[in-house]
């Protein structure tokens, strides 16, 4: 089996089997990566990341993974999508949240209350808060190759987890109205992540 890198160079020679073959291993965490942050246009902003990949491959020192390069990039493309459709000035991606910016995914079903008010929490974060804590949960990227993604240091990163947990705490307890539940939530987080992973993808039509 090829590696992700490979698959990459013999894409960007023009080998259209070692793309699709290298989307699909990608697709979905791509997408997930996106969906829960923007309105609509996810499919486009994976394409992008995509194509913005092959055409950067050569400024690509290959000290990381391919997926640590690839969310590096699909950060900067999220970043760039909503400070197009911001038009009050530069976005503050520490204080300001996708709820602020008008962010209503449709299409995401999630099985439960509890669910779908973990989803309304998280976009209710600082951008860089709800970026960091989807990419921890959802996809567990982790120390140095988190750091490098979020393109702080590690220092911040953890900074970055403990604030985002105690923000989501806060939102949780305004949204359900059983503590027990945001107990629950907050105590486990990793099993509800990984309960919400495939359901974020929701309907791709």
């Amino acid at each position: 089996m090829k590696t992700d890198f490979e698959l990459l160079d013999a894409w960007r020679a023009g080998d259209r089997m070692a793309g699709n073959e290298l989307f699909d291993r990608y697709f979905d965490a791509l997408f997930r990566f996106f969906r829960n942050k923007v309105t609509d246009g996810a499919d486009d902003l994976v394409q992008q990341t995509f194509l913005a990949c092959v055409q950067s491959r050569d400024r690509f020192r290959g000290d990381s993974s391919f997926r640590t390069y690839l969310f590096t990039v699909a950060r900067s493309k999220l970043y760039n999508q909503l400070e197009r459709r911001h038009r009050e000035g530069a976005i503050d991606y520490g204080v300001t949240s996708c709820a602020d910016l008008g962010v209503s995914p449709s299409g995401i079903i999630a099985e439960d209350e509890q669910q779908r008010m973990l989803l309304v929490a998280l976009r209710s974060l600082p951008i860089d808060l709800q970026v960091a804590l989807e990419l921890f949960y959802f996809e567990k990227i982790r120390g140095p190759e988190l750091a490098q993604v979020l393109g702080v240091p590690e220092g911040t990163v953890r900074s970055r987890l403990r604030r985002g947990r105690e923000l989501l705490r806060e939102q949780l307890e305004t949204l359900l109205r059983s503590p027990a539940a945001v107990e629950s939530t907050m105590t486990d987080l990793e099993s509800w992540a990984a309960a919400l992973r495939e359901q974020v993808l929701g309907p791709k039509g």
